[in-house]
C-alpha cells in the first residue's frame, strides 16, 4: 500500500528524533522509527497509532551498512515510498582534552555520528530519486558557530562535516528535487547529555565572563525537542520548497554571545 508522504527519523527513541517523529505524524506523514531500543520505539510507535497515524518500527544501528540497507528496503516495501528523512541519531560521546582522547573513542564518535548520517543519506536517495523529497540533518552549534564546549573536538567535528554533507548533497541532489538541509541546536533538554563522558574539564575550559542568561530569547533555559521538532517539520515541508544547503541555528540567541 502507497502512503501519501512517508518519513523515515533515526534515533526515534526519545529525544528530537522522538519529537520529530510525533510532529510528522501529525502532519499525516507515515513514519519509519529507526533506532537500537526496541522498547523505547514500540512506545513512541504506540502513541503515534494511538492518534491515528501509521508507524513502523525499524531496528538498525546507524553505522552498519547492511542493517540500515535492510531497514530502509522494509520501510519503503511497507508504505510504497519515502518523501523525509530525518537524520537526526548521534552521541555526544568523549570530551577529553586531545592527548587524552583514545583512537577508539574518536572512531566511536566519527563512526555514530558521520559514518551513521552517511549511510542513512546513502540508502534512503535511490528511494528518493523518483519522486524528490527533504533530508533534514540534526547538526548542532557545536562545529558550526561555536566551539566552546570543553574536549568537544570529535563531536565538534562530526557536526561540521554533517553541515558539510547537507551543503554539498544540497547541489548533488537538486536535479532530482531532494532537499538538503541542516539543523543546528543549541541547548535543548534531551537525554544525550546524560550519555556524555567528559574527562579533564579544566585542563580544556576557557574562563569566560557570560552576560545573564546565556540563551537570550528564552531568559536562560534552554530549547525543548519540540521546538526543533517544528523546524524539522518546516524543513521537511513544501512551505521551505526554496530552501536547501542551509545551515538553521535553533539555539535562542546562544551562539550569538560567543
Amino acid at each position: 500500500m502507497a502512503f501519501a508522504k512517508v518519513a523515515l527519523v533515526t534515533g526515534a527513541g526519545s529525544g528530537i528524533g522522538k519529537a520529530a517523529a510525533l510532529a510528522l505524524a501529525k502532519e499525516g506523514y507515515a513514519i519509519g522509527l529507526l533506532g537500537r531500543t526496541k522498547d523505547e520505539l514500540d512506545s513512541v510507535a504506540d502513541n503515534i497509532r494511538a492518534g491515528g497515524f501509521e508507524a513502523m518500527t525499524l531496528l538498525a544501528d546507524v553505522s552498519d551498512e547492511k542493517q540500515m540497507g535492510a531497514a530502509t528496503s522494509e520501510l519503503v516495501s511497507k508504505f510504497g515510498r519515502l518523501d523525509v528523512v530525518v537524520a537526526n541519531a548521534g552521541i555526544n560521546g568523549v570530551w577529553a582534552p586531545i592527548e587524552d582522547l583514545k583512537p577508539d573513542e574518536w572512531d566511536q564518535t566519527i563512526t555514530i555520528n558521520l559514518r551513521g548520517t552517511y549511510l542513512t543519506i546513502n540508502k534512503a536517495v535511490p528511494h528518493m530519486k523518483s519522486t524528490g523529497g527533504s533530508i533534514v540533518i540534526v547538526s548542532s552549534i557545536n562545529g558550526t558557530r561555536t566551539f566552546t564546549s570543553p574536549g568537544a573536538t570529535a563531536y565538534s567535528v562530526t557536526k561540521a562535516g554533517q553541515l558539510a554533507m547537507a551543503q554539498q548533497l544540497a547541489l548533488e541532489l537538486a536535479r532530482y528535487g531532494i532537499r538538503v538541509n541542516a539543523v543546528c541546536p543549541g541547548a535543548i533538554e534531551t537525554e544525550i547529555n546524560d550519555n556524555t563522558d567528559i574527562r579533564s574539564k579544566d585542563e580544556t575550559k576557557i574562563p569566560v565572563e557570560w552576560p545573564q542568561g546565556n540563551i537570550p530569547v528564552s531568559s536562560g533555559q534552554p530549547g525543548s525537542s519540540e521546538d526543533v521538532a517544528d523546524l524539522i517539520v518546516f524543513l521537511a515541508g513544501d512551505k521551505s520548497r526554496h530552501i536547501t544547503g542551509s545551515p538553521v541555528w535553533i539555539d535562542g540567541g546562544q551562539g550569538l554571545l560567543v
